[in-house]
C-alpha cells in the first residue's frame, strides 16, 4: 500500500495501546471512537500528533532546538505517510485577558485595518464629523458672515497647561501683538506680564480684528495664514465675533475637536488595537477593567475580633509598630482587640481599613526606662496592601494582594479597552467597540450592507477587507457559534467553544495537505448545529486535508469516510483495534456498530 494514500502505523504501544497496527486513509474525514479510556487520545494525540511534531522539530536547526528541547519519540515501531500536523484541542487556545474571539480568528485585525482606512472621525462635543479645512476654505467661510460683522481672529497658543508664561508674553509684545485671551478673558499685554504659575491655562492670541466688508478679502487671508502659523498645533484658527450674538467658529487645517485639541493626524491599525500603547486605554492598559482593593474582602468574617485575625492583611497581633498604632486607635475609640469587628465603632473601622488621613494617635514607646508619646497617623489596610504590592513586585505578594481585589469596568473607557480618540472614529454610526459587541449574525449583516454607506473611494479600500471579514464570520457561524460576539473574552469560553473557534480559524487559513487532529469538537454544541460542524469538517477535507477526529457523536460518525473503533473495554481492557471501515460496513460485533 502506498504511503502517499495512507498513514501507515505499525506497533503502537503508547499508554494502553496493545501493539496495534493500522492504515488510515489520507485526505479523508476519519473518526476515532470507542469507550472512554479505550485509547482514542493515545492513538490520535500521543502517537500520531506527537510523532508529527517531533519530525517537524527535527527539521529545525540545532540552534533553535536547544531552546525547544528534545521531544521523545512515541512508543511505536513506525509511522509512514505523515503530513504536517495541526492539533485543535480544548486546551490550546490562549486564555490571556487580552485575547478575544476577534483576535483569535484575526477578524479584529481586518476590522482595525478597515477603521484605519475608511473610518470617519467625529467630535465628541458636537457629534459632527471632522474634516480637514484649507486656509482658503477658512477664509471663504468667515467671509460668508453678514456684512458689517465685527470679528477677531485668534490663534490657540496654549491649551490646558500650567506656567506663568512671562517669556511668551514678552516675545509676543516684541512682535507687535497687543491683545490676548487668557482662560476666556480678553486682556491687553504689558511688559513683565505673567499669570498664576500652578494653575492650568488656555491662552489664545488675538491676531487681527476686522469688519466683514467686500474689500477685506486680502487682509483676512493674511490674518488666517498668520493665525494658522502661530497656533500651538500649527493648524487652528478661532473666529470670535464681538459686539454680536454670533457663535464662535473653530477652524483647523488638520482634524481637530471643537475644544481646540487635535487628535491623531494619520490613523493606523494600531490606533484600534488594545494590545498596542497607541490604541490601548491608558487607565486600564487595554484590559477594559481595573482591579480595586476591597475593604469587604479584607474583612470576610466580621464576627471575628482583631486578635483573631479579622483584618486579613494584618494577620494576628505582633510586636510591629503597626500593632502599636492599632492599640492606640482602640484606646482612642474605647474598644479592645477582642471586640468582634462588627461591634467596633464605625469611625474606628473606617480608619483601620481606609486610613486616618491627617488625624494622629498618641503611641507610647519605652526607651531607656522612660515612656515617650509620639503622634502617628495610620495608613489603613488598603494602603498597606497597595504599598506592599508596589514595593515588593514578587509573584507571591502580587497574588496575595489580588486576593483582596475585585474587578470593575474601567471608568475611563467603560470597558471598551481603547483610547477616547480611537472610539471617536466610526463606520456607519458605530465605533469599533460597538461594532464588535453585537452578535455575529447581526455583525455579518452590517458588514454586508456597509458598501452602500461608503463613498466610491472608501469602497475601493474596503472591498477586499470586507471580503475577508465576512468570510471569517461565516466560518464561525458554520461551526455553531452564532451567539458569540467578536469582543467576547477568551477567558470566558468553554473548551468546546474555544476548539470550534480555532477550527473556524483553520477554515479561514485555507491550508491544504495538512493532517488535522481534533478532540471531540461537538462538545457543548446543540444538536441542531451538528450539521454545520460536520459540513465544516468535510470542507476542511475537501480542500485537500486529512481530518482525524476523536469523537463519540453519532452524526459525525455517520458522516465520516472511515471509523476506527478502539476497545473493547477501557484502561487495560482497551487499546485494541476492534473495527475499522465506513459506518455501513463496520464489523457488526463492534459495540459502536
Amino acid at each position: 500500500m502506498s504511503a502517499f494514500s495512507h498513514i501507515i502505523i505499525r506497533g503502537a504501544r503508547v499508554h494502553n495501546l496493545k501493539n496495534i497496527s493500522l492504515d488510515i486513509p489520507r485526505n479523508r474525514l476519519v473518526v476515532i471512537t470507542g469507550l472512554s479510556g479505550s485509547g482514542k487520545s493515545s492513538l490520535a494525540f500521543d502517537t500520531i500528533y506527537a510523532e508529527g511534531q517531533r519530525r517537524f522539530m527535527e527539521t529545525l536547526s540545532a540552534y533553535a532546538r536547544q531552546y525547544i528541547g528534545n521531544i521523545e519519540r512515541p512508543d511505536v515501531d513506525s509511522i509512514d505517510g505523515l503530513s504536517p500536523v495541526i492539533s485543535i484541542d480544548q486546551k490550546s487556545t490562549s486564555r490571556s485577558p487580552r485575547s478575544t474571539v476577534g483576535t483569535i480568528t484575526e477578524i479584529h485585525d481586518f476590522i482595525r485595518l478597515l477603521y484605519a482606512k475608511a473610518g470617519r472621525r467625529y467630535d465628541p462635543a458636537t457629534g459632527h464629523m471632522l474634516q480637514k479645512q484649507s486656509e482658503e476654505f477658512i477664509t471663504e467661510s468667515i467671509l460668508k458672515l453678514p456684512e458689517g460683522t465685527k470679528v477677531q481672529l485668534l490663534a490657540p497658543l496654549v491649551t490646558g497647561r500650567k506656567g506663568h508664561y512671562r517669556e511668551l508674553f514678552d516675545t509676543l509684545l516684541k512682535k507687535g501683538f497687543l491683545r490676548i485671551r487668557i482662560d476666556g478673558e480678553f486682556r491687553e499685554m504689558e511688559k513683565g506680564m505673567q499669570i498664576e504659575r500652578y494653575k492650568s491655562h488656555t491662552i489664545e492670541l488675538v491676531v487681527d480684528r476686522l469688519v466683514i466688508t467686500s474689500g477685506v478679502n486680502e487682509r483676512l487671508r493674511e490674518a488666517v495664514k498668520l493665525a494658522v502659523g502661530m497656533s500651538e498645533h500649527k493648524s487652528s484658527v478661532i473666529c470670535a465675533p464681538f459686539e454680536s450674538d454670533e457663535k464662535e467658529q473653530f477652524f483647523s487645517t488638520k482634524y481637530a475637536y471643537s475644544d481646540g485639541s487635535v487628535p491623531i493626524d494619520t490613523l493606523a491599525p494600531n490606533n484600534f488595537s488594545f494590545n498596542s500603547p497607541y490604541g490601548a486605554c491608558p487607565e486600564c492598559n487595554g484590559l477594559g477593567e481595573i482591579r480595586q482593593l476591597s475593604a469587604d474582602l479584607m474583612v470576610p468574617d466580621k464576627s471575628l475580633s482583631i486578635n483573631q485575625g479579622a483584618i486579613e492583611p494584618f494577620g494576628k497581633p505582633g510586636k510591629r509598630n503597626l500593632w502599636q498604632v492599632i492599640r492606640a486607635i482602640a484606646k482612642t475609640f474605647n474598644f479592645d482587640l477582642d471586640t468582634p469587628f462588627s461591634k467596633i465603632p464605625k469611625a474606628a473601622a473606617d480608619i483601620l481599613l481606609n486610613g486616618s488621613g491627617k488625624k494622629t494617635f498618641d503611641v507610647t514607646y519605652s526607651y531607656a526606662g522612660k515612656e515617650h508619646l509620639y503622634p502617628q497617623d495610620f495608613p489603613g489596610a488598603i494602603s498597606y496592601v497597595r504599598e506592599l504590592q508596589k514595593n515588593s513586585g514578587t509573584a507571591k505578594i502580587t497574588e496575595w494582594a489580588e486576593s483582596f481585589m475585585f474587578r470593575q469596568p474601567c471608568p475611563e473607557c467603560g470597558g471598551a479597552r481603547l483610547r477616547k480618540e480611537s472610539l471617536q472614529v466610526k463606520i456607519g454610526d458605530k465605533n469599533i467597540h460597538e461594532l464588535e459587541s453585537i452578535p455575529l449574525p447581526e455583525s455579518l449583516q452590517l458588514f454586508r450592507e456597509l458598501p452602500a454607506k461608503l463613498t466610491e473611494k472608501e469602497n475601493l479600500i474596503a472591498t477586499p477587507i470586507l471580503h475577508e471579514i465576512t468570510k471569517r464570520i461565516e466560518f464561525l457561524l458554520n461551526v455553531g457559534l452564532d451567539y458569540l460576539a467578536l469582543n467576547r473574552s477568551s477567558q470566558t469560553l468553554s473548551g468546546g467553544e474555544a476548539q470550534r473557534i480555532r477550527l473556524a480559524s483553520q477554515l479561514g487559513s485555507q491550508l491544504s495537505g495538512v493532517l488535522y487532529v481534533l478532540d471531540e469538537p461537538s462538545i457543548g454544541l446543540h444538536q441542531r448545529d451538528n450539521n454545520k460542524l460536520i459540513t465544516s469538517l468535510q470542507h476542511l477535507r475537501d480542500i485537500g486535508n486529512t481530518v482525524l477526529v476523536v469523537e463519540h457523536d453519532k452524526d459525525t460518525m455517520l458522516a465520516a469516510d472511515e471509523i476506527i473503533d478502539l476497545g473493547p473495554g477501557a484502561g487495560e481492557h482497551g487499546g485494541e483495534l476492534v473495527a475499522q471501515g465506513p459506518a455501513d460496513k463496520l464489523n457488526p460485533h463492534s459495540l459502536t456498530a
